[in-house]
């Protein structure tokens, strides 16, 4: 049986690098294999591409180019890292995926929606989140929490941007209820983690049940 594909997302701030690790840590508890990586990034290739956008080493950048360059990392990261491990049994937990691009990109940005869709076809080729647990917080929570950080290429942008970005997220949410659980990310750590833990219960009972 394959592994579980599990993604986490959300705007900046919302908790999604301590809930990876905790999301890791809760399926290994329950016996399962797990593989923990990040977009961009998870591959040489990837960390690259990352580590090129966020430390803005490129000048101004269309919303074509970075939906182009996102997909060229995720390309990679699918084919070296993502579906060999789902394929050997493993669980993969993975912090951002395509509903990023869609929502920092398209609705961020404003870049093609079309464009994406069509690299998502292409380079996916059915690969798909079973579960993507969003992360919503609003922005004045978002903007407060990184305010300490040295902002990276996405954090300088001004909060009408992560409005944007939050709400294309939340329109993903609503198009597809099934694979996309909405978790308030203002509400204490520990009551974040009981709902993190819940739905990643519900996986484990529908892969192994």
């Amino acid at each position: 049986m394959r592994g579980a594909f599990i993604t986490l997302e959300g705007i900046e701030g919302v908790g999604k690098s301590t809930n990876v690790e905790f999301a890791a840590a809760t399926l290994r508890a329950a016996g399962k294999n797990v593989l923990v990586t990040r977009e961009p990034g998870g591959t040489a290739l990837g960390e690259k591409i990352r580590h090129w956008i966020l430390h803005e080493e490129h000048g101004a950048l269309s919303a074509e180019i970075e939906i182009l360059l996102m997909f060229a990392a995720r390309a990679q990261h699918l084919e070296q890292i993502i579906r060999p491990a789902l394929a050997a049994g493993t669980w993969v937990v993975c912090d951002r995926f395509t509903d990023a691009t869609i929502a920092y990109q398209g609705g961020g940005r404003g870049g093609a929606l079309r464009l994406i869709e069509s690299l998502r076809s292409a380079v996916q080729r059915g690969v798909d989140p079973d579960l993507t647990i969003l992360l919503d917080a609003p922005v004045a929570v978002s903007v407060g929490r990184i305010a300490a950080r040295r902002p990276d290429h996405f954090e300088r942008e001004a909060a009408v941007f992560f409005e944007r970005v939050r709400q294309a997220y939340l329109g993903i949410a609503a198009r597809e209820p099934q694979r996309l659980r909405v978790i308030d990310a203002a509400q204490p750590l520990d009551e974040v983690q009981r709902r993190v833990r819940a739905e990643l219960d519900t996986v484990v009972a529908r892969f192994t049940g």
